[in-house]
């Protein structure tokens, strides 16, 4: 199941931060994020490539990542990312402000028709 246009709209303001969270696991190629992604969300979120590729080169340029070919003996080269310190920080401190909102709206919006 693919979430609902609200429900993306939510996520599309963290997927720096969740490419970032996926990075801190292994380095990985841009189909692996994918992948990944999906898989850590039971199926429920699907990152489409062009908004794959636009942040990692967004994080690449903010010094968040950095890229190196593979050595694959068979197929295509695949170009991989990883975390540097830098983008390890900013995770950090994405991760706790996404908490300290996530606190915020559940006050705010708790449902008060139970």
């Amino acid at each position: 199941m693919i979430l609902n246009n609200i429900s993306s709209d939510l996520i599309r303001g963290n997927i720096d931060t969740i490419i970032l969270c996926v990075l801190c696991q292994k380095d990985s190629y841009g189909y692996e994020i994918i992948k990944t992604i999906k898989e850590n969300s039971d199926g429920e979120y699907e990152l489409k490539e062009p908004t794959l590729y636009s942040s990692l080169k967004r994080l690449e340029s903010q010094k968040m990542v950095e890229s190196y070919w593979g050595d694959e003996s068979q197929g295509a080269r695949r170009k991989y990312y990883k975390i540097t310190t830098k983008g390890l920080e900013m995770y950090k401190t994405n991760y706790e402000a996404w908490k300290t909102a996530r606190d915020v709206i559940d006050k705010l919006i708790y449902p008060y028709y139970q």
